[in-house]
């Protein structure tokens, strides 16, 4: 069976998994250091879905791009990832104790060691993209991660985010919108195109797709902030609600705001029409994102 016929055949859950434990096998390989560093670094990297890092796999498969190559940047927006999650949970940024179901990095050392991994691991990414097997198109790829995790992409959504607590007026949809663009959406578009960059094809199919799928995927969170168990989600919930935060669910109302994430959920599989049943995979990602329970 040909790889783009396993993809086709096998569960979501199952290829997702797959990916998780190739993901991790190539971190654990990567970062086997052994002092406290690259203890929490590693640390912060384990037990997340890891779907941006599926993504890249994915639209890397897409594309015939070496495996050597995919797993490199399969790993490096995990790091990117954690190192935002990291320091988001920092008492001087969201302050949360738990980050999927463990006690976040900080609580577990302390604030100077969770500044440090997070420094490092971003750092790291960008030395994975940099390795020669990256292939010709290397540059772009890093640009590109550059520009979306930085002023312009999750570091000022995360701005906008931290802004809009102490804003005197809640936001509206459309800064919403803005704003988790930004925070969410950017790494998703990142992960989504990078097989298409790798190749030095056309990403504009997938760029559509994940457009459609990283709002679907926030407002799929905005949700969990209302219906989710703590045990599930993996980190405190409700906490929008109680800070008196505008949310989609805020703005849209809940059954509105399902409804919404459905017809992304729609609008991201339509975008995947050129590559026929090899985007199978893609199209139960998006569904996946809309439906999770964590």
């Amino acid at each position: 069976m040909t790889a783009a016929a396993d993809a086709r055949t096998r569960p979501f859950t199952a290829v997702l998994k797959d990916a998780q434990s190739r993901i991790t096998a190539h971190m654990e390989m990567r970062l086997a250091g052994s002092d406290e560093l690259h203890t929490a670094m590693r640390y912060a990297i384990t037990g997340g879905k890891m779907l941006r890092g599926f993504l890249v796999l994915e639209s890397a498969r897409l594309h015939g791009v070496p495996a050597e190559a995919a797993i490199e940047a399969a790993l490096a927006i995990e790091c990117i990832h954690a190192y935002s999650l990291v320091h988001d949970d920092l008492p001087c940024m969201d302050d949360d104790d738990l980050r999927r179901g463990q006690p976040t990095v900080h609580r577990k050392w302390d604030e100077a060691m969770a500044v440090l991994a997070g420094d490092s691991l971003q750092a790291f990414a960008f030395e994975l993209l940099a390795d020669p097997k990256i292939g010709p198109h290397a540059l772009t790829l890093i640009r590109g991660l550059a520009q979306s995790s930085g002023k312009d992409g999750m570091v000022s959504g995360q701005m906008l985010d931290i802004a809009a607590e102490t804003t005197a007026d809640p936001l509206t949809l459309e800064q919403i919108t803005r704003l988790q663009s930004r925070k969410t959406g950017c790494l998703i578009e990142w992960s989504a195109t990078a097989g298409a960059v790798l190749a030095g094809a056309d990403p504009a199919p997938l760029r559509q797709y994940a457009s459609a799928l990283g709002l679907a995927f926030q407002i799929a969170d905005d949700i969990l902030d209302v219906e989710g168990d703590v045990a599930k989600v993996g980190k405190a919930v409700r906490k929008d609600a109680d800070a008196g935060k505008a949310t989609f669910v805020s703005l849209l109302g809940l059954a509105e705001a399902k409804t919404r994430a459905g017809v992304l959920c729609e609008e991201a599989c339509d975008a995947l029409s050129p590559y026929g049943e090899d985007a199978a995979t893609l199209k139960d990602a998006a569904r996946f994102v809309i439906a999770r329970d964590s």
